[in-house]
């Protein structure tokens, strides 16, 4: 991985924000576990970002690269893939690297040249680094017992704003789950020679059909929601 600058979290960036500040994964044995990261452009630009890490192998990043419209946001998964032992003292010192770039506007991922993010270029390139924290089942079976607890003396009108919010970020997460994924379907059908494939245009409206359902019946449950006024 690059060795980037001192901007950590996105707070010494102009063009985009990252959410949250670090990769915090929950660590078990031959397990899977993931980190949602949320990026924002912050300009009125067109703004390509690519994510690297110093451990590729043991992390899969789903996008990797993209290009966010202005005032766009986009998630980014990183999965840890499954490890077969704990790390000392459960520490981690794997890094990721997030740069960002202002690009020509309506330029595709598939178009950015590939010295897009090459720092030897004229191009001004932010770099934003991220660090890695693992935490074990114990501790965090330990905070939802917390949250248990805390949750317990609230007020039922306190619970239900939570829960309400709760299903809100979750609709506004499959939105946008959604839009990557027309964006990658998009540019796979690019990457065809055939103009017209039957299955792959089956394939697409049996996704875009599935996700309709998912978002309407979480829809279904914000309307239906008590009122908490």
């Amino acid at each position: 991985m690059s060795d980037g600058g001192d901007g950590g979290g996105g707070g010494g960036n102009h063009l985009i924000s990252v959410h949250p500040d670090e990769l915090k994964f929950q660590f078990e044995l031959e397990k899977q576990s993931y980190c949602d990261l949320k990026i924002v452009n912050n300009t009125e630009h067109d703004v390509a970002f690519k994510v690297k890490t110093t451990s590729p192998k043991k992390y899969f990043v789903r996008p990797n690269t993209g290009v966010m419209h202005p005032w766009d946001s986009c998630i980014v998964r990183v999965t840890l893939q499954a490890q077969r032992e704990y790390p000392l003292d459960m520490n981690c010192k794997d890094k990721f690297l997030l740069q960002s770039t202002i690009v020509p506007p309506h330029t595709d991922v598939d178009e950015l040249p590939q010295d897009t993010f090459n720092k030897d270029t004229e191009r001004a390139i932010e770099e934003c680094k991220l660090r890695v924290v693992y935490i074990s089942p114990a501790s965090a079976h330990e905070n939802l017992e917390d949250q248990a607890v805390r949750g317990s003396t609230r007020s039922p009108d306190t619970n239900s704003n939570e829960a309400l919010q709760h299903l809100k970020d979750e609709i506004d997460a499959a939105v946008r789950q959604t839009q990557q994924l027309q964006l990658e379907l998009d540019s796979l059908n690019r990457r065809r020679y055939r103009k017209s494939d039957p299955a792959f245009s089956f394939t697409f409206t049996i996704i875009v059909a599935l996700i309709g359902i998912m978002l309407g019946f979480l829809l279904n449950l914000s309307l239906s929601s008590p009122s908490t006024e």
